[in-house]
């Protein structure tokens, strides 16, 4: 048989929950977010390059689990991803992920990536993206409602990138209140916990609502909206959960990221199927105007897209390329011959009689640990 004309190399580099926050360490929270927003901000202005669908879910009484594709003409990414609010009493997080990122020319995986800490991270960016463009320019104190895994991120976006120095804080929880200001003590901002809903939003230029109950909530009510607030409605994200009531949207310009997924899964689901929409990355682009006045209300229905994901994967890629951060996996098989995927399993001489020998396999597929993608292994 003839030999590829071009050796392929199979090799997936591989980022562990320790490499992405490493990641970010090294790079430091604030320029990771920016980097991030700005690679969200140039595909969305690419918007018509990319292969879109709604992501594929798996519903229970105690949450979902996700799958959310996306492709350009290069790459292909997908993440999984679950939604449990019941998982901190069981002393794991709520949102749990990992992603993968691969060739379109080959089907080659290129990187796999824990995603929980990532996706924090594209969220709180792709907030702070929709906040610059929609919210009133001088906006400069934000209601935060819900404080919990994602709070921070949301506020130090932002800080950096809207200029918000003001949070009203609210959550059901006081803990994740008083967690929420430990970790934020001393980064610029005037605090103040609130004891409701109503009460946070006092005021606010910005309202950020990211809360995981899985229900059908009215966490915003009408006679809370003021001229001029934006709105980001994060924590609605999928079907029967919703965090504002009906009227708000009504109150509102509303702006989503992919149509089709948020009348399904957004605070829009409320919604007749005619009410009007913008997706963002109209705004964005400069074909849409966003925000037209300076007393209009504006909403971002948020439920996330997966082409934010394609953006923060690409981004993490760059950056461990750049810091030497990550292992090498040999997560599919590299053939001498690409048609014999049976040598990988040997060549048994008889039928077997009970449980095969691993001496019956060749050596070199026998289970090993993955080489490191560096001669000095994964950097800490």
């Amino acid at each position: 048989m003839t030999p590829p004309t071009t050796a392929f190399d199979p090799s997936t580099l591989y980022l562990g929950a320790p490499d992405v926050a490493h990641i970010v360490a090294c790079k430091g929270l604030s320029p990771c977010i920016a980097g991030i927003a700005a690679r969200i901000e140039a595909d969305f202005k690419r918007w018509p390059a990319f292969d879109k669908s709604a992501r594929v879910a798996s519903h229970s009484v105690d949450g979902v689990i996700e799958l959310m594709p996306v492709a350009d003409h290069e790459r292909y990414a997908f993440k999984y991803v679950n939604g449990h609010p019941k998982n901190t009493l069981r002393g794991a997080s709520t949102v749990m992920a990992f992603a993968v990122l691969a060739d379109v020319a080959t089907g080659a995986p290129r990187l796999l990536a824990e995603f929980t800490l990532a996706t924090a991270l594209r969220t709180a960016a792709t907030s702070a993206l929709a906040a610059r463009a929609l919210a009133r320019p001088g906006s400069r104190t934000m209601a935060l409602i819900g404080n919990g895994a994602q709070s921070e991120f949301q506020a130090i976006a932002m800080r950096d990138l809207v200029g918000v120095r003001s949070l009203r804080l609210f959550d059901v929880d006081r803990q994740a209140t008083a967690k929420l200001l430990r970790n934020l003590h001393g980064a610029g901002f005037e605090m103040l916990a609130c004891a409701s809903a109503s009460e946070a939003i006092l005021g606010a230029d910005i309202v950020t609502t990211v809360t995981a109950d899985k229900t059908r909530a009215a966490i915003v009510t009408p006679e809370m909206v003021r001229p001029g607030m934006h709105f980001n409605a994060v924590g609605g994200d999928c079907p029967g959960k919703t965090e504002l009531h009906a009227d708000v949207l009504r109150r509102a310009a509303v702006f989503v990221e992919f149509e089709p997924q948020t009348r399904v899964e957004g605070d829009l689901q409320q919604m007749p199927a005619d009410f009007l929409v913008t997706e963002l990355w109209q705004v964005l682009a400069g074909m849409h105007p966003g925000r037209t006045d300076a007393s209009q209300v504006t909403l971002f229905d948020s439920v996330g897209f997966a082409l934010e994901d394609f953006s923060t994967l690409c981004f993490l890629h760059d950056a461990a390329r750049e810091l030497a951060i990550g292992d090498t996996l040999a997560l599919v098989p590299q053939l001498a011959d690409p048609k014999d995927l049976f040598a990988t399993v040997g060549r048994p001489t008889r039928a077997p009689t009970g449980r095969q020998s691993c001496d019956a396999f060749p050596v070199g597929h026998r289970n090993r640990t993955a080489a490191p993608a560096h001669p000095q292994g994964q950097q800490r």
